[in-house]
């Protein structure tokens, strides 16, 4: 009997991000400039909402992305629409980008998966894990506000 290798491992898939505050990038193809607004960002693409009908797959494009770190530009190609369920989102990816951008990009993507934007957590802990986190996560805020103001007792006055 033939023994088959192990098939080879995909690379685990980076972290996607929700990006939160509405936060607009400009794209540029040739000489047109267009704004969309970010719905998921990763270090290998995301998806946006453009003001733009939506592009033919395979477009190409230059991203342009202000962050805390500076600003980001990288060269882009537009997958499908109806991209993370939302009919309205195009995909793209990321096809090139400099190393002082690529470093910027990653430093706002851990920032933001630090603030909790990150989709990886809620895939990896399941419904019971998420309830169990955010019950905990009232406690601590209620048990810190209690510990913040000691309870006065009322005193009645008779008359």
């Amino acid at each position: 009997m033939a023994i088959r290798p192990k098939a080879l491992a995909r690379p685990p898939r980076p972290a996607r991000i929700r990006v939160p505050n509405r936060e607009r990038v400009l794209f540029t193809i040739r000489d047109h400039r267009f704004v969309g607004i970010l719905q998921r960002l990763s270090l290998t693409g995301g998806s946006v909402i453009h003001t733009e009908e939506p592009l033919p797959r395979g477009t190409l494009a230059t991203l342009d992305l202000v962050t805390a770190f500076g600003r980001v530009t990288a060269q882009v190609e537009f997958l499908q629409v109806g991209a993370d369920g939302n009919v309205a989102a195009q995909a793209f990816r990321l096809l090139a980008m400099d190393d002082a951008c690529s470093g910027r990009l990653r430093a706002a993507i851990e920032q933001m998966q630090a603030a909790g934007c990150s989709d990886a957590r809620i895939a990896q802990k399941g419904l019971a894990g998420l309830v169990s986190e955010g019950l905990s996560t009232v406690r601590d805020h209620i048990q810190h506000v209690f510990q913040a103001r000691p309870l006065r007792r009322k005193d009645r006055v008779t008359g």
